[in-house]
């Protein structure tokens, strides 16, 4: 088992560890036992995750003498929802689940979530470990301390900060993951190469192979790579008021297709399509070399990641998801862009027509 130290400096108490390995259950369930950080533990996760490994997560914790309950709620970003916190919140209550519980949040970036964000206003605050079992959720969502829910009006509206008290990736999940939410956390690996490292970039472009076989070695590896970049930039912005921004790119025009489709288009391509339109406007506003956006390009539709935008999503649905981003400043929608791969920037707003006609050049 490999393990990383998130240190977080604001408040020393709450750093915490990322631990990765492979077949860990059992040991997972030591570490919880061991590190005492509640008089029990409630698992929170989906159906589907539930199926797989809740039982034999909870059979672990008793085995360890732990005492432990299970939370099952539907999969899918439609639970990601305020009713889901108020059921969930009342299933804990009728548990007898007090103060001094803690919550696992057992599953992928929506699992993660809503439990995280629970965990941070049940009875004013419980801790909660993250147990991710997505590569999107082990190489991004459950690092960094961010959940959200999300609103009618657009995703994660309402969200709060969580750092997590331990994190532990088993990449053995990643052996039942379907292929569409394996592609979701391959968007954001490719995010990562893109904004923080070159020589990352250019291994993905050499291993397509490797990544679409989860060759496990070249796996672990990757795992390990990116969440050493993601905590690093927790590390020095822990509450995304600077350098943590870069870790929107292509998220904003994003999460804008993911609400005008009612999340019929998944996290990953919707991003995948973000970064590509970051990468246009990039190179008509700053300059960024015709290379890379073609190699941008080029490895995004090499992973089978969409490049594409649907032609009966509407313009201004995707213009009006983007006018909710929470990330904007009065009448002004930040961007994640690029002067070249490995060096990204917080633009100060794109031009409506730029903007429109990155959308209508971005139709399949």
């Amino acid at each position: 088992m490999k393990k990383l130290k998130v240190h977080l400096d604001r408040k020393q108490s709450q750093s915490y560890e990322i631990c990765i390995g492979y077949d860990i259950f059992d040991r997972i369930a030591m570490m919880i036992a061991n590190s005492r950080i509640a008089g029990r533990y409630v698992i929170v996760t989906d159906d589907c995750v539930g199926t797989l490994y809740g039982e034999t997560l909870l059979a672990h914790l008793t085995k360890m003498g732990v005492r432990s309950d299970l939370i099952v709620f539907p999969a899918g970003e439609r639970s990601k929802n305020v009713q889901s916190v108020l059921d969930i919140a009342g299933k804990l209550l009728d548990l007898g689940a007090d103060r001094k519980c803690a919550l696992i949040a057992l599953g992928g970036g929506v699992v993660g979530d809503l439990a995280g964000f629970i965990a941070s206003v049940y009875m004013r605050g419980v801790p909660c470990i993250q147990v991710p079992t997505t590569l999107m959720a082990q190489v991004d969502s459950s690092i960094g301390g961010k959940t959200a829910i999300d609103l009618p009006q657009g995703k994660n509206l309402l969200g709060t900060f969580c750092q997590p008290v331990g994190v532990f990736i088993d990449i053995k999940c990643l052996d039942t993951l379907p292929d569409a939410e394996y592609q979701n956390g391959l968007a954001e690996v490719v995010k990562y190469g893109i904004i923080d490292s070159e020589s990352l970039f250019r291994q993905l472009e050499a291993d397509v192979e490797a990544i679409r076989s989860r060759n496990r070695p070249f796996l672990e590896a990757i795992i390990q790579r990116v969440c050493t970049i993601k905590k690093g930039i927790v590390e020095m912005d822990e509450r995304e008021q600077g350098l943590r921004r870069i870790l929107n790119f292509g998220h904003t025009l994003g999460h804008a297709l993911e609400s005008a489709s009612e999340y019929g288009i998944s996290h990953g391509n919707a991003v995948a399509v973000g970064m590509i339109a970051a990468a246009r406007m990039s190179q008509k506003l700053y300059g960024l070399p015709a290379e890379d956006r073609e190699r941008i390009e080029g490895l995004i539709a090499s992973l089978s990641l969409a490049c594409g935008i649907p032609e009966d999503l509407a313009t201004e649905d995707i213009l009006s998801g983007l006018q909710r981003d929470k990330k904007k400043d009065g009448d002004t929608i930040h961007f994640v862009l690029l002067k070249k791969i490995g060096l990204p920037f917080i633009n100060g707003g794109v031009p409506d027509d730029l903007l429109r006609e990155t959308i209508e050049g971005l139709r399949t």
